[in-house]
């Protein structure tokens, strides 16, 4: 079921669509780029008659976010926006992901060295980015093809169209590294179906392309074995007009509906659950659920959410509540100080740990602090939303020159 992501961004509609096959493999419409380490390679740029696409080319590290990498998307961005002979932009990436979110092991070492500023330089030019495709003036395209979890989807899904294939894993699991869902997540999850927001950002749960049709986060699914034709069709197009873009998209898309073991046939029972104030209330809710229903998904959620940071749970479960009725300059202002606040350890170092427990270490054995989410108190939630201090200045975003959506 295809339809365009309107200008106005109503993009949530719930379709009913089916699942092909989901396999592991690597993405064959890309030439088969080797992987390096060079700062210039690591964005790559194919250029088109009408258009230009950004290769996201660290393949060897599931193309994970570094600094220099937004920085040059940035840069690229900006510049094809202004350039009249380009009518629209692409975005895809090289390997088995199309990004994989931030490279926060390289976070976690550079604060441990001390490169504090450089850290927040990073999530600076990050929101700067998402910012920037948000508001963009001509039409962009996202092939999600592959793992797209974290920030892959905020520098993706804020675009006019997001191609979702059967290789495609999208995911927020920040909780589990002690972070938060950013890059202007709060603002997409929090406009989900029904509370269905607040479960993937709480417990990190997978969802596959055709779901990330049904709910509205792509515009468009195709297999991953049309993607060569799709890109041969839109590299052969002299246009910016949206609706001839979107019928090429539509083209080699494909009918499908959800599984029926999806997840989205259980979204009563997620509102049902996920909509209550607190964390605690949430989990009381599922653990009801699962004595009453015996089903396996309420204990697999009840395991996600014990697993995940009770910090990072309450301040999540916050962040996307307050997303609901704000701008995405809002959504990402408010972001910017919760990474802040995250990284610089003023209330808890459970990125350090989480990223430790799960991609340094690894032994899956992290000791959040506060441990439990009784610990957790009001005022540590707020300290993480609230205005950043004289010292450290907010995020700026250019909402006079750019309006941003609702």
């Amino acid at each position: 079921m295809q339809r365009i992501k309107a200008l106005t961004r109503a993009r949530h509609s719930f379709n009913r669509v089916w699942f092909f096959s989901h396999q592991q493999k690597s993405f064959s419409a890309l030439p088969n780029y080797a992987a390096n380490d060079d700062l210039q390679d690591q964005v790559c740029v194919e250029g088109r008659p009408k258009s230009r696409a950004a290769v996201l080319n660290r393949p060897s590290a599931l193309n994970s976010l570094t600094t220099s990498m937004v920085a040059r998307l940035n840069r690229l961005y900006e510049s094809w926006e202004e350039n009249p002979d380009i009518g629209f932009v692409m975005m895809k990436g090289s390997g088995r992901a199309f990004c994989s979110g931030a490279d926060v092991v390289s976070l976690y070492q550079s604060l441990n060295e001390g490169k504090v500023e450089d850290c927040k330089s990073f999530f600076h030019s990050l929101y700067k980015f998402v910012y920037l495709q948000g508001t963009y003036l001509k039409p962009h395209v996202a092939i999600l093809d592959g793992i797209t979890m974290g920030c892959g989807g905020g520098i993706s899904l804020q675009g006019m169209f997001c191609v979702a294939t059967d290789k495609t894993v999208f995911a927020h699991p920040e909780t589990q590294l002690g972070f938060h869902p950013d890059a202007g997540a709060s603002f997409y999850l929090s406009r989900l179906p029904g509370y269905l927001g607040e479960y993937l950002a709480l417990t990190g749960e997978k969802l596959n392309g055709v779901e990330m049709i049904a709910c509205g986060l792509a515009t468009h699914f195709t297999l991953n074995a049309r993607l060569a034709l799709i890109e041969e069709r839109l590299g052969k197009l002299i246009t910016d007009d949206p609706s001839v873009i979107e019928s090429s998209l539509a083209q080699y898309g494909d009918l499908v509906y959800p599984d029926r073991e999806s997840v989205l046939h259980k979204i009563e029972t997620i509102d049902n659950c996920f909509s209550k104030d607190t964390v605690e209330e949430i989990i009381d809710a599922l653990e009801n659920e699962a004595f009453l229903s015996y089903d396996e998904w309420c204990k697999i959620a009840l395991k996600k959410l014990k697993e995940a940071s009770p910090l990072s749970l309450k301040v999540t479960l916050q962040s996307i509540r307050e997303g609901r009725f704000q701008s995405l300059d809002q959504c990402l202002a408010r972001e910017y100080r919760i990474s802040l606040n995250g990284i610089t350890k003023r209330v808890s170092g459970d990125f350090f740990e989480g990223v430790r427990a799960r991609l340094v270490d690894r032994d899956f054995a992290p000791k959040w602090d506060p441990p439990r989410l009784e610990d957790v108190s009001t005022d540590m939630v707020n300290s993480y939303l609230s205005p950043l201090n004289e010292s450290e200045p907010e995020l700026k975003l250019p909402t006079a020159l750019r309006e941003p959506y609702i």
